[in-house]
């Protein structure tokens, strides 16, 4: 079941759902609106493969910076973090979306890793990127997204519990941890 506005207020009130900062001002009827965070990473263009198992290719010829505003390019890939940290119990998952206004200027706010297990807690990293023509500008603080929130049974390992749990207390955007990951023998 998707939570609707009063659910989702009543739940962050009573601290079921930790947003920090919380503004009420952002519930919507089905969602809650997200902001932009102000710290931002990106690959640095070049013939570098990056192998997703090697650590060193993830991390290897990145830039970041904390800013105001920064310039999407056409085709750029950016990763930037949200404002707002949240924290979800065991029976709460969420999906992000982005926001309309923001997708019909060209701007992608994931790729894929749209989804937020119950139990996670940090900031949520976005995967953004520029599919307009032109170059978009982003400020910190703007509303980019929007977090739609899902009752479901209580999870018996939530992602908190997980000891594997890569990205439990994220901060800021964060790069792939997937090297972490066992890497099975091909078959």
């Amino acid at each position: 079941m998707i939570l609707v506005d009063w659910q989702i207020e009543d739940r962050i009130r009573r601290g079921h759902i930790r947003v920090d900062p919380f503004e009420p001002s952002q519930i919507q009827p089905n969602s809650l609106d997200i902001r932009l965070g102000s710290h931002f990473v990106w690959y640095v263009p070049g013939e570098t493969v990056i192998d997703p198992y090697d650590s060193e290719t993830v991390c290897r010829e990145t830039e970041e910076t904390v800013a105001d505003s920064i310039v999407l390019a056409p085709g750029r890939f950016l990763l930037a973090e949200t404002l707002e940290a949240i924290e979800l119990p065991d029976d709460v998952v969420a999906s992000i979306e982005g926001k309309s206004s923001i997708a019909r200027l060209g701007v992608e706010l994931h790729q894929t890793g749209g989804w937020i297990d119950a139990g996670f807690r940090g900031t949520i990293t976005l995967e953004m990127c520029n599919v307009n023509s032109r170059p978009v500008k982003v400020y910190a603080g703007m509303p980019i997204g929007q977090l739609v929130f899902y009752r479901t049974d209580r999870a018996a390992r939530p992602y908190n519990m997980k000891q594997d749990a890569k990205y439990m207390d994220q901060r800021q955007a964060t790069l792939s941890r997937y090297h972490e990951n066992a890497r099975r023998a091909e078959e």
